[in-house]
């Protein structure tokens, strides 16, 4: 039997002929090779054309390649598959075992480190600056509580609804209408009862020898108003009665220089009517309609955790649902309150130890948008609300990917230097604040400018 050449580069199998054994072996440039038993034709690396396999001596062999009287010699077709697959494996296991030495998955020595091929793909430097840490909360944009205008005739009496007077309701605004200062509310009788700015309403009758911060807002917005003749100091005298006249004039009320119970509305400022529950032609009594603000707000129901991040003047950033953002200042912070609290007074089953009672008490929060215009169309939405809540300022920091976690706990950067045995150095930090993607480090050989590597 003619024995076919070996392939070059090919090794000695070293055992009997016919030894189906196979032995890996590893070449210089990491590939795969197997042994093969004596007579087997070793494909090269790099095969060209296929070559025609070889033909035995004698011309009584069969298709299998045996000789007249011999056994036929064991497939090397049906070995292929298995040679590739412990290939394959041996090559999946050694990527494997990279990888895991590369993420410090795998325990070792605390000196195993990974080169800094085998871990980073991109460097940083470690950089000077000032981080800022945020909380971003819920929040709602709309243009605040709505109030309700209660209708009163102008009748003189000394408590709200005593009005001695009598009359119907002649006009009312439209839901959406925006009622400013002097503005009118509504009509009785065709006399407009019109607007005033001010934080206390009217609940006496205004007349010559009184004071007081009541008469303070009517005689201040008289001076808005235009009319003069008399000093706003608190005090009603003739000068205020006789500017009374004309506004009352000009109103087409009766002239009397007092002011009476329904002459006008105080608010704390102008007015967008929301909805109108009077109906012309009915008695001015009961509600009139309800209105807000003119300036839309954004409200929080903060978890009361977080009132140290609060108070009056603290800006915030609010995001809009559009992705759009505008800055909000906090003007108005309440009292903490709970689930349980608020349904203390319902009725009901009385399961107090269930549903929304075990919720964390809250404190509502008021922000104001100076920038209106920044809110777009929007009449009423959801948006984030973003608080400051500590800044660190001149800090050297890395982006948190930069860290890398040591056998046995803390973390370090890979420090790239060329004087390492493997180009990298791993310098132990200590770790600050965590901000936007960025974490606060120290450490001996950290100082700005300092290149990290940052693994994939």
């Amino acid at each position: 039997m003619t024995t076919p050449d070996h392939t070059p580069g090919s090794r000695d199998p070293g055992g009997a002929e016919g030894d189906p054994a196979a032995t890996l072996e590893v070449r210089g440039s990491g590939a795969l090779a197997t042994e093969q038993p004596a007579g087997a034709a070793i494909a090269p690396s790099n095969p060209g054309p296929a070559a025609p396999a070889p033909v035995p001596a004698t011309g009584g062999a069969g298709q299998g390649g045996a000789v007249d009287g011999e056994e036929p010699p064991p497939s090397r077709r049906k070995r292929r598959p298995l040679r590739t697959s412990l290939i394959v494996l041996v090559a999946i296991t050694v990527a494997a075992a990279a990888g895991l030495a590369a993420t410090g998955t795998l325990g070792g020595k605390e000196d195993d480190k990974p080169e800094a091929s085998q871990g980073s793909s991109a460097t940083a430097k470690v950089q000077r600056t000032s981080l800022t840490d945020t909380q971003t909360v819920d929040g709602n944009l709309s243009y605040g509580d709505a109030s309700t205008v209660l209708g009163q005739s102008s009748g003189g009496g000394t408590n709200p609804g005593e009005g001695g007077g009598s009359g119907i309701v002649t006009w009312v605004p439209k839901a959406g209408d925006t009622i400013k200062r002097g503005g009118d509310v509504y009509r009785v009788n065709q006399q407009k009862t019109p607007l005033l700015y001010g934080n206390i309403p009217f609940y006496r009758t205004l007349q010559s020898g009184d004071s007081g911060s009541d008469v303070k807002i009517l005689e201040q917005n008289l001076k808005a108003l235009g009319y003069d003749g008399f000093v706003a100091d608190s005090t009603y005298n003739d000068n205020t009665a006789a500017a009374v006249k004309e506004w009352q004039d000009d109103l087409n009320r009766e002239e009397t220089g007092t002011v009476k119970l329904g002459d006008a509305v105080v608010a704390p400022g102008a007015r967008k009517v929301s909805d109108v529950k009077a109906e012309v032609g009915a008695p001015p009594s009961g509600a009139v309609l309800s209105w807000t603000a003119t300036e839309r707000v954004i409200s929080v129901d903060l978890d009361a955790q977080y009132e140290d991040l609060v108070k009056k003047g603290t800006k915030a950033q609010v995001k809009l649902p559009d992705g759009t953002s505008v800055e909000a200042t906090v003007t108005e912070v309440g009292s903490p309150s709970n689930a349980a609290d608020e349904q203390s007074g319902d009725s009901g089953s009385g399961d107090s130890g269930s549903g929304d009672s075990d919720k964390a008490p809250t404190l509502p929060v008021e922000l104001k948008v100076k920038d209106q215009k920044g809110l777009g169309n929007y009449q009423a939405a959801s948006v984030d609300v973003t608080l400051k809540s500590e800044s660190r300022k001149n800090v050297l920091a890395v982006p948190v990917s930069a860290l890398v976690a040591k056998d046995g706990g803390g973390y370090a950067l890979e420090v790239v230097k060329s004087s390492a045995p493997n180009g990298v150095e791993y310098v132990p930090v200590k770790l600050g604040m965590f901000a936007d993607s960025m974490v606060e480090v120290s450490g001996a050989g950290i100082s700005e400018g300092t290149v990290v590597g940052v693994p994939k």
